[in-house]
């Protein structure tokens, strides 16, 4: 099971970013997915989850109103848009699976490489 990331990039602050999460070797649907960011010297910090059957998401203060979680399960895949984006959104983001959308990183499973987000003028 491996999930993969991409659509980071660079972006100027207040710019745009969609990032993607597919899932290879097993189907999303029954899962909650997670997405995390972590930037260097910081703990890796949850931002963000949706549910399977997009029954609930839920959102970081520290992103909440600029940030949207979505689902394709068709596509297999969850996206995260990214609006109003600042400097300190800055991370590599990454997405996991979990049964239902609690608990922290610890908690959550087949963990992705990443992709590197990177806000600056």
């Amino acid at each position: 099971f491996q999930l993969v990331e991409s659509g980071g990039g660079l972006v100027q602050p207040g710019g745009s970013l969609e990032l993607s999460c597919a899932a290879s070797g097993f189907s999303l649907q029954h899962y909650a997915i997670g997405w995390f960011r972590q930037a260097p010297g910081k703990e890796r910090e949850r931002i963000s989850c949706i549910d399977s059957g997009d029954r609930n998401r839920n959102y970081a203060d520290s992103v909440k109103g600029r940030f949207t979680i979505s689902r394709d399960d068709a596509k297999n895949t969850v996206y995260l848009q990214m609006n109003g984006l600042k400097p300190e959104d800055t991370a590599v983001y990454y997405c996991a699976t979990r049964p239902l959308c609690d608990g922290g990183p610890a908690e959550f499973r087949d963990w992705g490489q990443g992709t590197q987000v990177t806000v600056s003028s």
